[in-house]
């Protein structure tokens, strides 16, 4: 069975909004480094149409982008994307595929069936993953901002505190810390 590894930027005041943070070639790679090791991505749908609006063109070279952003967006073509939707179906973009059903058993399933873990990267869905007690690792890029506005990480709350055991903690040059943490059980 494979983790569920949750992972965002954020700043110091926990906004997620992915315009305040750092992006450099060092935070890129961290990103980079998290989709190489995992077997699988999962979003929910706005994150995914996000994506998909914009990383295909990446790889096919129809939007100019330094080499290293053209590298990562063709290994995203080549892997498995799962999409949590209640009103989407149909996903052209390769490699990408529904949830189905109950979100607790088809995710868990996921888990079970991706033995390389899966990278989750939506805030809402994490929300959602979090209260079924499903996300077995946090790895948040910490950027050196306050930006005073939001939207926010867990903005919808959890029912309960989540204890974290500290992984490891890596800062970056331009003074973004990369937090690796592991649930308590």
């Amino acid at each position: 069975m494979g983790l569920l590894t949750f992972s965002i930027n954020v700043t110091l005041d926990g906004c997620i909004d992915h315009q305040e943070g750092v992006a450099d070639d060092e935070t890129h790679a961290f990103f980079t480094r998290l989709m190489d090791e995992s077997g699988a991505m999962l979003w929910g749908r706005v994150t995914y149409e996000m994506m998909e609006s914009y990383w295909p063109r990446v790889a096919r070279g129809d939007v100019e982008a330094p080499s290293s952003i053209r590298e990562w967006a063709v290994k995203l073509e080549t892997k498995p994307k799962y999409v949590a939707s209640a009103t989407r179906t149909a996903f052209p973009w390769s490699n990408s595929h529904l949830i189905p059903g109950d979100l607790r058993t088809s995710v868990q399933g996921l888990k079970d069936a991706t033995p390389g873990g899966v990278l989750l990267g939506s805030v809402k869905l994490a929300t959602e993953l979090d209260r079924l007690d499903l996300i077995d690792e946090y790895q948040f890029l910490v950027h050196p901002r306050i930006v005073g506005h939001g939207p926010t990480l867990y903005q919808g709350g959890l029912l309960s505190t989540r204890r974290l055991e500290l992984v490891s903690a890596t800062p970056l040059r331009c003074g973004a810390v990369a937090m690796h943490y592991r649930r308590e059980r």
